[in-house]
């Protein structure tokens, strides 16, 4: 399985046998209200994403479009977990960094999200009609409109990570750029869906799988965690630590989505499902069966909770994040 950022390798599914007599689901309840943390924070990314995406705050050295704001606004205010910012401050706050010093990190990584669901709904991709239950931004506009929506999503998440009110230092300024970055390019979640498409040709073997999923979904997960450590300048091994649960909180996301592709409806999910086995497209669960997918998921919610054991009560919020990822219904 691929590694990213030079850290040794390791498999999330064959952990030390040290490890294993403990299942995630024993471990001692996180002590936060992770509900309404959860809503409070997904409320501020809404609200600062409401104020970020307006034809003033996007106008420069021309007035933005208002058609093309309008499309922009529709395919980032249109509901969601916000769960990738929302990794970031639990990460900064590990550190003690307040939710203010991290919210324009976390809107970038929403920000860059929201383009590649955008893009990823277009025909010539998944060509998806809903997204949360609503017409997706190909349908409720056009496909040009769609296609330049998400390539301005993708520049304004850069544009503020490189303000100032980012980070007062501009050499963690330009860390957090490079990180999200690699995080959503070739080597990432673009790179991702380009070996997503690929595999829908067959011929790709478990670990082909495991990296593709790895680049698509798990690359800006994990940027998302590095993100929070860097503002909260992590030394080498709390960054290692962090890298391994961000790899594994992806993989885990990942393995849920799968599975709830064969067991949630449509109206749970907000848009249609059982479409990765309609498109042959390339899955664990489509290669393992359910039963296996459901135990490795398991084993990699360990994975990532057994990464924060460096880390005391302070990284509650994080473990929580990971339970969630394998318990929730949508």
């Amino acid at each position: 399985m691929h590694t990213p950022h030079g850290l040794p390798e390791q498999n999330l599914f064959c952990l030390p046998s040290s490890l294993v007599p403990t299942p995630w689901s024993r471990y001692a309840k996180p002590m936060i209200d992770f509900t309404s943390q959860r809503h409070e924070f997904a409320h501020t990314i809404q609200q600062a994403l409401d104020n970020t995406i307006s034809i003033k705050n996007l106008s420069g050295p021309g007035e933005a479009p208002e058609r093309l704001v309008a499309a922009m606004r529709h395919g980032a205010l249109n509901g969601g977990k916000r769960l990738r910012p929302l990794l970031v401050m639990q990460t900064a706050d590990i550190f003690g960094i307040p939710e203010k010093q991290t919210l324009n990190a976390a809107l970038a990584v929403e920000l860059v999200h929201c383009y590649s669901l955008v893009h990823d709904d277009l025909p010539a991709m998944d060509d998806d009609d809903l997204r949360r239950g609503q017409p997706t931004v190909h349908k409720a506009y056009d496909e040009a409109t769609a296609i330049l929506a998400g390539d301005t999503l993708l520049a304004h998440a850069f544009a503020l990570l490189a303000e100032e009110k980012c980070h007062p230092a501009p050499q963690i300024r330009a860390n957090l750029v490079l990180e999200l970055a690699r995080g959503a390019g070739a080597g990432g979640m673009a790179g991702g869906q380009a070996r997503d498409l690929e595999g829908e040709n067959g011929g790709f073997s478990i670990d082909e799988i495991s990296q593709m999923q790895d680049m698509k979904t798990g690359a800006l997960i994990c940027a998302a965690v590095r993100m929070g450590a860097l503002l909260g300048k992590a030394d080498k091994p709390q960054l290692d630590a962090l890298t391994i649960y961000g790899k594994a909180a992806g993989l885990a996301f990942q393995l849920a989505d799968d599975i709830l592709d064969l067991t949630a409806s449509a109206e749970q999910m907000g848009k249609a499902t059982r479409k990765d086995a309609a498109r042959s497209k390339p899955t664990l669960v489509s290669r393992i069966g359910l039963s296996a997918a459901e135990r490795h998921l398991g084993e990699t919610i360990h994975s990532a909770l057994t990464a924060l054991l460096v880390f005391g009560p302070e990284a509650d919020g994080l473990r929580a994040t990971a339970k969630y990822f394998a318990e929730r219904e949508s």
